[in-house]
């Protein structure tokens, strides 16, 4: 019988990363604004109407990123400004350059 309890390294997925950001819709244009507290905070141009905001949100920063958009997701807060979000393959720290954050 195998053993199951050993997997290759290629098996095992890398933690995702997950920030915190702060959302303002309904801005002039969309853009990365800086910190409000530990969050990351965004303008959005986007109004928060049916999931509008949400959807430029998951857009704008696979694209900053340079990730597909199925690479990041919404875990808490889609109806409030206060998001967490969550970014597969890929680095904290390289998202925040992406950003142009310095860590937090």
């Amino acid at each position: 019988m195998a053993d199951t309890s050993a997997r290759n390294e290629g098996d095992l997925k890398p933690a995702p990363c997950i920030l915190d950001f702060r959302v303002r819709p309904r801005a002039r244009r969309t853009e990365v604004v800086g910190w409000h507290g530990g969050a990351i905070k965004i303008r959005l141009r986007a109004p928060p109407v049916d999931g509008a905001a949400n959807d430029e949100l998951v857009r704008f920063i696979a694209q900053r990123v340079g990730v597909p958009r199925s690479a990041v997701r919404i875990l808490s807060g889609a109806t409030s400004r206060s998001k967490r979000v969550s970014l597969v393959d890929v680095d904290r720290s390289d998202v925040l350059q992406a950003l142009g954050l310095a860590p937090n």
